[in-house]
């Protein structure tokens, strides 16, 4: 497939959110998405704070997808959340992907992706990718060499590469990287979030331990 030609609309025209859901939690020992976190589950939260996201015109990140496992139980979601189910399990963050952009509305030009379990999410730093994306079809903070995929802004229009690697069995995300304009985020640039705290996806009980500490909570 050939490299995207970029499409007169800009990337972040519409903004939507993914929040990816569905891996096995075998670190920690239970369901993330169900984790409590203060008053919430941790997948509540995600979806509360990635809400909180404004763009300078005022515009927020609306809709989100929730990807699941099939059987996957979840927390009370917010009624304009859109869920969905991967179809097929154990193919990582493209078969994600691909549930995702697949059940966002036609209208929504890009969304920002992330996991359920980056409790300590700052909006700044969803906000600012979407501004960093613009002119590009993959927007992807990268550290050391080393790409975040699932903090990172997708155009909608990068659906049919990610068929077409999961067709390929080529599961990596830096192939789709590879495939499309993709622009590299270096942590220095990330005013909105020197820190970080984004980044920060909780594997173990000693992970959502400390962050639950650091949250005050």
């Amino acid at each position: 497939m050939d490299a995207m030609v970029q499409s007169s609309r800009d990337p972040a025209d519409r903004r939507g959110g993914i929040i990816l859901c569905g891996g096995k939690s075998t670190r920690m020992g239970s369901s993330k998405a169900m984790l409590p976190f203060g008053p919430e589950t941790m997948l509540q939260r995600v979806v509360r704070l990635l809400g909180d996201a404004v763009s300078p015109t005022g515009e927020r990140v609306s809709p989100m997808v929730v990807v699941a496992a099939v059987d996957q139980e979840l927390p009370v979601l917010p009624p304009d959340v859109i869920v969905t189910r991967d179809e097929r399990e154990a193919r990582g963050p493209l078969e994600g992907l691909r549930a995702g952009l697949k059940a966002l509305p036609a209208d929504i030009d890009a969304a920002y992706v992330t996991s359920c379990d980056v409790p300590l999410l700052v909006p700044g730093f969803v906000a600012q990718m979407f501004d960093l994306a613009r002119g590009y079809d993959v927007t992807v903070m990268e550290i050391d060499g080393f790409t975040h995929p699932l903090s990172a802004v997708y155009r909608r229009a990068t659906l049919p590469f990610v068929e077409d690697l999961l067709a390929n069995d080529r599961l990596r995300p830096v192939f789709l990287f590879e495939a499309v304009r993709t622009r590299r985020i270096r942590p220095e640039e990330m005013t909105a979030d020197p820190d970080l705290k984004t980044l920060r996806n909780l594997n173990t009980r000693e992970d959502y331990e400390r962050a639950l500490v650091e949250a005050d909570l």
